[in-house]
C-alpha cells in the first residue's frame, strides 16, 4: 500500500510537492516538541541565525520539502529524475577522479536533496551507496524500489557493506556516503562540528587510504519554486594524519558546504548524540 501510494505521489509536479512539503515541515515542527527543541538547539550551536535572518523559518520548510520530494526522486524513471537537475558545478572534479582510475568517494551530507546526486551519477557509471536499514520494516520495500535500481547498488552499514564499498572502488567505480551520519561504537571519533563535539565516522579515511580513491563533496541545492536542482561538486584533498585529524578536516569541509545553503541543512538530525557504548566527550570547562 505504501509503495502504491508513493508511486501516485511521485507523479505530482515538483513545485507542488515542495509547496506541500513546506507545510508538512511546519506541521511536524509544531506537533513534535522534541524535534522542535533539537532543531532550535542545533541552530543555536551553529550560530548562523545571526548571519541569516529567517533561517529557522526557512529550515523548517526545507526539511518538509526533503520528505515530500522523496517519492519523485525514488520512483520516477531515472531519466526524468536526472532532467530535474538544471545545473552542475564542478564536474571537472569527477572527471579528474575518474581518470585516475582509483574510484570516487562521493560525500553527500544531509544538505539539500542528497538523494538526487547518486541518481544523476548513474548516467556516468555504477555507484554503490552506503545506507542504514530503516527502523520501520515496512519502509524497506520502498527504499529498495527507490534506491536499488539501474546503476545503484546498496551497501548496508556493516562489515559486509564496507567490503562491498571497497570492491567497488577497486573496480574504479563510485561510492556514496553520508559523512555526517553518526556511526556506531568503534567506528568513529569525537571531532568538533560547528564548535561542538560530534561522533564522526572514520570510514572515509580508511577507504581513501586503502584505495587511493578521489574524494568529491556533493549536494543538490533545491531551486526556488520547485525549479529543479543545482548539483554542487567540490574536490577534497586526501585525508591524512590521525583519525581525529581526519575527522576534523572532514567536519570542516561539511561546515563550509552548509554555510553556503544553511536553510537546506537537516538541522533536526541528532548530529550530537552519543551512540550506545560510546564514551561521551569530555565536558568543556
Amino acid at each position: 500500500m505504501l509503495l502504491a501510494v508513493s508511486r501516485l505521489v511521485a507523479r505530482v509536479p515538483l513545485r507542488v510537492l515542495h509547496a506541500i512539503g513546506a507545510a508538512l515541515g511546519w506541521l511536524i515542527y509544531l506537533a513534535s516538541p522534541g524535534y522542535r527543541r533539537k532543531l532550535k538547539a542545533n541552530l543555536a550551536v551553529a550560530g548562523l541565525e545571526r548571519e541569516h535572518r529567517g533561517l529557522l523559518h526557512a529550515a523548517v520548510g526545507d526539511a518538509g520539502k526533503g520528505i515530500a520530494e522523496l517519492p519523485a526522486i525514488w520512483l520516477r524513471p531515472v531519466q526524468e529524475v536526472c532532467n530535474l537537475v538544471v545545473t552542475i558545478t564542478g564536474m571537472e572534479h569527477v572527471e579528474t577522479a575518474r581518470a585516475r582510475g582509483r574510484g570516487i568517494i562521493f560525500l553527500t551530507p544531509h544538505l539539500g536533496c542528497f538523494e538526487i546526486t547518486a541518481v544523476r551519477y548513474t548516467l556516468y557509471g555504477p555507484i554503490t551507496v552506503l545506507y542504514s536499514p530503516p527502523k520501520i520494516r515496512a519502509l524497506q520495500r520502498l527504499i529498495d524500489a527507490g534506491r536499488a535500481r539501474n546503476n545503484i547498488t546498496l551497501a548496508s552499514a556493516d562489515l559486509r557493506g564496507v567490503k562491498r564499498l571497497l570492491a567497488a572502488l577497486r573496480r574504479n567505480e563510485a561510492i556514496g556516503i553520508l559523512p555526517d551520519q553518526t556511526p556506531r561504537v568503534g567506528e568513529g571519533v569525537w571531532a568538533e562540528f560547528f564548535g561542538k563535539p560530534a561522533y564522526t565516522m572514520t570510514l572515509v579515511g580508511r577507504l581513501q587510504q586503502a584505495t587511493g580513491a578521489g574524494i568529491v563533496l556533493a549536494y543538490g541545492e533545491r531551486l526556488p519554486g520547485g525549479g529543479g536542482y543545482h548539483i554542487h561538486l567540490k574536490s577534497m584533498p586526501p585525508l591524512a594524519g590521525t583519525p581525529e585529524e581526519q575527522a576534523r578536516r572532514l567536519n570542516a569541509a561539511i561546515e563550509a558546504m552548509v554555510r553556503e545553503r544553511p536553510a537546506q541543512y537537516l538541522w533536526g538530525y541528532n548530529r550530537y548524540k552519543v551512540p550506545a557504548g560510546v564514551e561521551a566527550p569530555p565536558a568543556r570547562e
